[in-house]
């Protein structure tokens, strides 16, 4: 089972129905990866509710605030990169999601700290 895969899933299913909140199943991982998410602003928020987690998920009029969500690194095969080649997603306007030796972070601050680790995801 890979909850991260689901997660994204459940969060691009909402998001293309214009869905205002969604719930999620909670976990360490999940809950690291959404406060990525709200720091960059892609979600409004979400809130701890005993064993799940609602996401509020945000929209700039009727456009999302996530256009795709990628899983990169999957269980079957997992993709590890060094600092050297963590580019930008998307000219700049999305992210990466990379687990390094200091916790989940942003493929530009794991850049910037010369981390590597599994790339987890791209965002955008």
């Amino acid at each position: 089972m890979d909850r991260i895969a689901d997660m994204l899933t459940q969060i691009r299913n909402a998001s293309m129905v214009r869905k205002e909140a969604v719930m999620l199943h909670k976990n360490k991982i999940t809950e690291d990866i959404l406060k990525i998410l709200k720091e960059e602003e892609f979600i409004r928020d979400y809130k701890d509710k005993d064993d799940e987690i609602e996401v509020e998920l945000r929209y700039d009029g009727r456009k999302p605030g996530i256009t795709e969500l990628k899983r990169v690194s999957k269980t079957g095969q997992r993709i590890y990169v060094g600092w050297r080649e963590l580019s930008l997603v998307m000219g700049g306007r999305g992210i990466a999601i990379v687990s390094t030796s200091r916790g989940l972070m942003t493929g530009s601050k794991a850049r910037n700290e010369k981390l590597g680790g599994e790339y987890l995801c791209e965002i955008w």
